[in-house]
């Protein structure tokens, strides 16, 4: 069978349901009669969109199933496999990657960073980064990604774990900063973070659910075009995601201070790191560090979490009463969002 009418489709997917027709009808809220009726030929009405749609969130098919082209083979695949259209292979070289991010992220931008800092903070204190040789093509590029992001009104969220902004400051291994690099990277970044509701800063704490962290890749969250893509271990390959549930669940999972990992709300995070940048310039180690960042903020227990247990036993404890101040970010994010849309 072609599957060409959304009749036809209707019939095939509740024959692989193997529900009856009562239980099938209860699940797309129609009643029997008219579930009958497609099932057994005896109308030319087709299946209205609340039908289709409510057929694609409970059997998690992707919306094209009801395309006109979508038929046969294609069709029968759709429903049966991982769709192709939702999941694609981005395997180019340096400058087809960079490209690549600066078209998904030419507007905006939700990122969840592997390391601290982002490339682009990186590459503005840091110019060679890989061992092969680089070209005038490349270098190009790479600037007017810098230029883009340095705009005060490119609208960009970004979220670090602590451990890796700690692991920037203060590792003794597996960092090639120097002390004058990592104070320009942070002066850099609180300048453009600090009182610019167009840049959002977030730092979450890895160990708050697991007490050997939570590990994350490079994921970058377009949830206006439906796309998220992320940056598989071979590094020349990206994936993308174009599934429009998985992309929400994923956007509302780190934009909703409920659901998302402990974290530092953004306009406490670049208080964070502007003390960092003062503890490099002034030679504080971690532990001294840690000691201002539990007396002048509420996010000292976050931070602490992330020391050695050695390491905790040399400092105070997290002072009593920290925990993340959800009524005050939920207020925060309500009043710019009200301001964004009104004005």
């Amino acid at each position: 069978m072609n599957f060409k009418t959304s009749l036809q489709k209707f019939i095939e997917i509740f024959n692989r349901s193997n529900l009856s027709i009562s239980k099938f009808a209860n699940l797309i809220n129609k009643d029997r009669r008219t579930v009958t009726s497609w099932i057994d030929n005896l109308t030319d009405v087709e299946p209205n969109d609340e039908v289709k749609n409510k057929i694609c969130e409970i059997f998690r098919y992707p919306d094209f199933i009801w395309d006109e082209d979508c038929i046969g083979e294609d069709f029968v695949k759709s429903i049966t496999q991982i769709p192709q259209k939702e999941v694609r292979i981005i395997d180019e070289d340096y400058i087809g990657r960079l490209k690549y991010i600066m078209e998904l992220e030419k507007n905006r931008r939700f990122v969840i960073q592997a390391q601290f800092p982002g490339p682009m903070y990186r590459d503005t204190a840091v110019q060679k980064i890989y061992r092969t040789k680089t070209s005038k093509e490349i270098e190009d590029l790479k600037q007017d990604r810098i230029d883009q992001m340095l705009k005060y009104d490119y609208d960009t969220t970004e979220w670090y774990s602590i451990k890796s902004v700690l692991s920037f400051c203060f590792a003794s291994i597996g960092n090639f900063y120097s002390k004058e690099e990592k104070i320009r990277i942070l002066e850099l970044m609180y300048e453009l973070f600090n009182n610019n509701y167009n840049k959002k800063l977030f730092l979450f704490d890895s160990f708050s659910r697991k007490i050997y962290g939570m590990e994350t890749t490079y994921i970058s969250i377009n949830v206006k075009q439906k796309i998220l893509f992320f940056k598989s271990p071979i590094e020349s390959v990206f994936i993308e995601i174009r599934n429009k549930n998985l992309v929400e669940r994923m956007h509302k999972y780190y934009s909703s201070p409920i659901e998302a990992p402990s974290h530092v709300n953004f306009l406490e995070s670049v208080k964070i790191i502007k003390i960092l940048q003062e503890a490099l310039k002034y030679n504080n180690d971690i532990k001294q560090t840690y000691e201002i960042i539990n007396r002048t903020t509420d996010y000292g227990e976050l931070f602490y979490h992330n020391l050695s247990i050695d390491l905790q036993k040399e400092v105070s404890e997290p002072k009593s009463g920290q925990r993340r101040n959800w009524n005050k970010e939920i207020k925060i994010k309500k009043l710019i969002w009200i301001i964004k849309n009104k004005y």
